[in-house]
């Protein structure tokens, strides 16, 4: 039997829509199938959905940034070790999230979407800190978001 996946989902701001969690779980497992992710015992993400403000704060405080953003990702894993207990958690902002989808003109869920697979391959190890790691992270999301049925926002 294979070992669960947990992913809990807090709204912290009524502005989201309904409906996310199945969104974000398809996107999630879609990665762990891409990759081919070993989940070696029972395991857990923690996907928080918040506000500008909320993230701007988070953002001051572990990244000195002092703006709100579109995605935080929290790893709590070795990059590219096995899954086990907790993985990390990720938080995304309703504003810039709304915005972004706008100013792209593609829909409010294929974004948020997006935003789901590019946080959770963060917290799995994959970055965009040099040219390659953003070749390969690129690369990644354009392929599970195309599985998913979705356009390559790049």
């Amino acid at each position: 039997m294979k070992p669960d996946l947990e992913i809990s989902i807090a709204f912290e701001d009524d502005a989201w829509p309904k409906g996310l969690e199945n969104i974000a779980r398809q996107a999630i497992f879609r990665v762990v199938k891409k990759l081919e992710i070993k989940i070696i015992s029972p395991a857990e993400i923690s996907i928080l959905l918040t506000n500008d403000e909320a993230q701007k704060s988070l953002n001051k405080q572990f990244r000195k940034i002092d703006k709100p953003t579109n995605v935080l990702s929290f790893a709590a894993l070795e990059p590219f070790s096995d899954i086990s207990g907790l993985i990390g958690d990720i938080s995304l902002a309703y504003e810039t999230l709304n915005i972004e989808a706008k100013n792209l003109s593609i829909s409010f869920e294929d974004h948020f979407t997006h935003l789901i697979v590019h946080g959770f391959l963060h917290l799995l190890g994959y970055d965009h800190q040099n040219d390659e790691q953003a070749q390969r992270m690129e690369n990644l999301e354009v392929q599970i978001l195309s599985e998913l049925n979705i356009k390559s926002p790049y």
